[in-house]
């Protein structure tokens, strides 16, 4: 009986792994998924089998992670000051700023220098002799039509706007690829973790075999069943850090850091609570996200496109001033100057450009539109993950793990006493590694769900 107990205490207190590799890569709508047959699974087991505390104590406290935002937002602040894409987004609104007031100044105006002689085209011919020479000097200015100027600085300031809201979206893609990374890398480092441990617990399982074939109550083939499931890890080991080393490059490239620096640690993660309903998430989405206050100040610079094509009907105006002086027998000349382009060819130009600006006004409000559902969508499919993670990790933590610790203990006990086979020991014990590993898998899809819902309504924890 104290023997049974021992080996009971020993299994719980090793920290095993999952050995089915799941690829990083995959989406979050597919994990999911394949979650939705665990729920229903594990909401029978928990149905019919009443849990003891002293399990879920051991449950909770394998799976127990500590906080670590501040070394997180230390590395989201960083990629953000040395993005090339968000530097270059930044620098792109900037400029545009600059825009408005260009658009809203009158066109420079003309200098002109005049001569004028008489009967030679010697200079200072006919200077004595006649009044119509003259050395004169003029200026002249264009005025555009009534209320393009205006119109003018309104487009150039929608045209500030939607590169504003562009480099608030560079801002927060960067961010979310930088937390999704993050997560991503946590995961494997769990998952090695438990690796390691369960290659120890095999070694212990092997050994038992070992004694139990010595002593002529064990199969040879056990052995080579253990042997074979060591490789399996170590081929799994090498694939979970080939992942990682790639991740590692990726987020050394956000960061602007060198490839050859040092990897960056990472640090435990605890679960982030965001309580939101689907109202709230409409809402969210429709005032926070970036990508559509872009189409809706894009929309409204078409309509003030659509605006300045109507005033291309009135004409635009020159206004001239110029001196002339004469010889110094006769009286200098002052001449005003008011000219117009008149639009005599608007049914080539003009009425064609409103045509235009109408489509164009009409392409933006439908991107507005696509852009809207697509927020919605995205932000609704986001929270469905996050949902789905959290009842996942529950039932994990709550019930399949413990319930499978009790399994292996029990194993683990009759293998000892010869009343199971080692096949069963060695399933009870792949069984409770993979939920380990299955649950710090659905807690790096939670958290990553939650980043891309804060991509699109911002952070409102």
């Amino acid at each position: 009986m104290s023997s049974t107990r021992a080996d009971a205490a020993a299994l719980r207190s090793i920290a095993a792994g999952r050995l089915e590799f799941v690829k990083p890569s995959a989406s979050i709508r597919r994990i999911a998924a394949r979650n939705v047959i665990a729920i229903v699974i594990a909401g029978t087991i928990l149905a019919g089998i009443p849990l003891s505390g002293n399990a879920r104590d051991i449950g909770a406290q394998a799976i127990e992670t500590p906080a670590s935002s501040d070394q997180l937002r230390a590395l989201v602040d960083e990629a953000l000051s040395h993005s090339p894409v968000v530097l270059s987004a930044r620098s792109h609104w900037q400029a545009q700023t600059k825009v408005p007031i260009q658009a809203a100044t009158l066109p420079d105006p003309e200098v002109s220098l005049q001569h004028f002689t008489v009967g030679s085209p010697q200079p200072f011919s006919g200077y004595e002799s006649s009044d119509f020479y003259y050395t004169g000097f003029g200026v002249s200015q264009d005025v555009p039509g009534p209320g393009k100027l205006r119109l003018q600085r309104s487009e150039a300031e929608k045209d500030a706007e939607f590169a504003k809201h562009r480099y608030e979206a560079a801002e927060r893609e960067v961010e979310e690829k930088v937390k999704e990374i993050y997560f991503e890398l946590f995961y494997h480092r769990e998952t090695l973790t438990i690796l390691d441990r369960n290659q120890d617990e095999l070694q212990q399982i092997q050994q038992i075999a070992e004694t139990r074939y010595r002593v002529g109550q064990g199969l040879q083939q056990d052995l080579i069943k253990a042997q074979l499931q060591t490789t399996e890890i170590l081929k799994e080991h090498a694939m979970h850090h080939q992942e990682e080393d790639q991740e590692q490059l990726e987020l050394k490239q956000l960061l602007g850091r060198d490839p050859d620096s040092r990897n960056i640690e990472i640090a435990d993660i605890e679960v982030t609570h965001l309580q939101l309903d689907s109202s709230q998430l409409a809402e969210l989405a429709g005032s926070g996200s970036p990508d559509l206050a872009a189409d809706r100040a894009m929309e409204a610079r078409s309509a003030e496109a659509l605006k300045l094509a109507h005033q291309g009907y009135w004409p635009d105006f020159t206004v001239g001033y110029s001196y002339e002086k004469t010889g110094s027998g006769f009286r200098d000349y002052y001449m005003l100057n008011l000219g117009a382009k008149v639009p005599l060819y608007f049914w080539r130009k003009q009425t064609p450009a409103i045509e235009q600006a109408a489509l164009e006004a009409e392409s933006a409000r439908e991107q507005t539109q696509a852009t809207q559902l697509q927020v919605s969508s995205d932000a609704e499919s986001s929270l469905v993950a996050m949902r789905t993670a959290e009842r996942i990790m529950s039932i994990y933590r709550d019930g399949l793990i413990p319930q499978a610790e009790s399994s292996q203990a029990s194993a683990m006990a009759a293998y000892r006493v010869g009343k199971v086979d080692f096949q069963t020991l060695l399933s009870s014990v792949l069984d409770l590694q993979n939920l380990r590993q299955e649950y710090y898998r659905s807690l790096a899809d939670h958290e990553i769900a939650i980043a891309k819902l804060q991509q699109v309504i911002g952070d409102r924890r």
